[in-house]
């Protein structure tokens, strides 16, 4: 569910940004939208990092457990915490990269509501 809503937000403040001249009233309405996106997104990434964590630690726990016992059922619950892991450093991986964009853009907009001038390609929109 993350990953629409974030790829939502991020395709909304990249054309908002690029594409329109925005005003100060404007910008400061968009940075209380875009704060609260980014509050939620930082809720989400947290969970998500003490699952990712979890992960990890479970599997380094069972690997030298495994290498002493060989018994079948912990290589299972190895291999599947090592299968389990890589997509959840992956899922991480692109929710923190989608957070660091949204505050980018929230940069972006502070300064257009502090009437300072921009330029876009400094925050590479």
């Amino acid at each position: 569910m993350y990953k629409h809503r974030l790829k939502k937000a991020l395709a909304y403040y990249r054309e908002l940004l690029k594409n329109s001249q925005i005003d100060e009233a404007t910008a400061q309405r968009e940075m209380k939208r875009l704060a609260t996106q980014i509050a939620f997104f930082q809720h989400e990434r947290l969970v998500h990092l003490i699952v990712t964590v979890l992960f990890g630690l479970s599997t380094v726990i069972t690997i030298p457990f495994n290498l002493m016992l060989m018994q079948p059922a912990l290589m299972l619950l190895s291999g599947l915490l090592i299968v389990l892991l890589v997509p959840y450093i992956g899922h991480y991986f692109h929710l923190e990269n989608g957070v660091q964009t949204l505050y980018k853009y929230y940069d972006f907009l502070e300064r257009i509501a502090d009437k300072e001038l921009v330029d876009i390609y400094e925050y590479d929109i």
